[in-house]
């Protein structure tokens, strides 16, 4: 098992560089308009963490308003999120570009990351509660704790001169999963209708369109406290 998940990891990590490598490359020209504007990195960030909240108030309103099974929150809360993630890299790639990295610019973008994390995960939580999916939303309280501590494990380790970078469900993953699953549900959903199939012995239906959004938070509960514990045990030998 061990060696299975070093060489996932390991193949996770060529993968995402090579995707990172393109994306920035592609958003190469914005950067560019960027610049010209004098916004700076911070202020990307702070942008970044504020679509975040309006995610989050998307589903909130959703759960207010809308009906169970109503797809098209989920829908609009994943494709705000994945715009949200933008500002993720830019703010970064601009920093570098213009030279304004800073201290300080990386512990308020790690910051508003783990602050704009948790928002989301509010947001999930909440709609999910309100809509009654409760065994779903525990799952995702749970790949919220997953998600705060695979980055609390890696600040405390880096902190203690070890970098630890290991794992398979990092936070670009994590807003990925979430965000394109999320749009996945609503498109299933719009071009196929609602589906549902059901066990005579369980009081929730097995399986219902809504599980195209929650079977990988399900697993991302799993995957996030794993990569936690690849973490800390990296970190483990590392130190010794």
């Amino acid at each position: 098992m061990q060696f299975f998940l070093k060489e996932y990891n390991m193949g996770q990590n060529r993968t995402w560089a090579i995707v990172k490598k393109n994306a920035y490359k592609a958003l190469t020209p914005i950067i560019y308009i960027l610049k010209k504007t004098g916004i700076t990195p911070n202020g990307l960030t702070t942008i970044g963490y504020l679509i975040t909240i309006i995610s989050s108030v998307v589903l909130i309103a959703g759960a207010e308003l809308g009906t169970r099974g109503d797809y098209r929150y989920i829908t609009w809360f994943g494709a705000i999120t994945l715009f949200g993630g933008v500002f993720d890299m830019l703010d970064g790639q601009l920093a570098r570009s213009t030279n304004k990295m800073s201290k300080f610019g990386a512990l308020y973008d790690s910051t508003l990351d783990r602050y704009g994390e948790m928002t989301m995960f509010l947001g999930i939580c909440y709609y999910l509660i309100s809509n009654h999916y409760f065994l779903s939303s525990l799952f995702a309280f749970i790949a919220m704790i997953g998600s705060i501590m695979v980055s609390y494990v890696r600040a405390r380790s880096e902190a203690l001169g070890v970098e630890c970078k290991v794992g398979l469900m990092q936070r670009p993953e994590r807003i990925l999963t979430i965000g394109i699953t999320a749009i996945l549900y609503g498109i299933i959903t719009y071009s196929f209708g609602q589906f549902k199939v059901t066990v005579e012995w369980l009081p929730f239906p097995l399986i219902e369109n809504i599980t195209i959004f929650t079977l990988p938070i399900f697993i991302m509960a799993i995957l996030t406290n794993i990569t936690a514990i690849q973490r800390l045990n990296h970190s483990r030998k590392s130190m010794l």
